[in-house]
């Protein structure tokens, strides 16, 4: 299990992968737009989020480093941009955990499936930390 960072930007998030994968010398990242994922047929992707950043990630001194743009309408704090993202392959180890952090915080999504992971959640807990949570296999 790893504890990772996640950045979170405000439509920049592109310009500040880039910047982060030449001064580090890092390999060029594989980036997810919003518009890069499954469409909802319920719900019409706003035009202005489809060349956003989902998700990408780069490998820094050996520590994976997690960035996206928030989605438009969300609410964004410039200095406040800080997840921190629990990457395991033991599912049930990730699930107690999710739900010990629950005790006093506020989920933003329980624990589900969804095209990138077997199970995904997000909360912040009780002292306000941002967790996102997410299953992958051997990591």
């Amino acid at each position: 299990m790893a504890v990772e960072v996640y950045l979170i930007f405000n439509g920049n998030c592109r310009e500040a992968v880039t910047f982060y994968e030449k001064a580090f010398n890092t390999d060029k990242p594989e980036i997810m737009t919003f518009g890069d994922s499954p469409q909802n047929p319920n719900y019409q992707l706003p035009e202005e989020a489809k060349d956003l950043v989902m998700h990408t990630r780069l490998s820094i001194f050996d520590s994976t480093v997690m960035f996206s743009d928030t989605f438009p309408g969300s609410p964004f704090t410039r200095g406040n941009n800080v997840t921190l993202a629990i990457v395991s392959s033991d599912e049930e180890k990730m699930r107690k955990a999710f739900e010990n952090l629950k005790d006093g915080g506020k989920v933003s999504m329980e624990l589900q499936e969804t095209f990138w992971s077997k199970c995904y959640g997000s909360l912040t807990d009780k002292f306000g930390i941002e967790w996102q949570f997410s299953h992958e296999e051997n990591k």
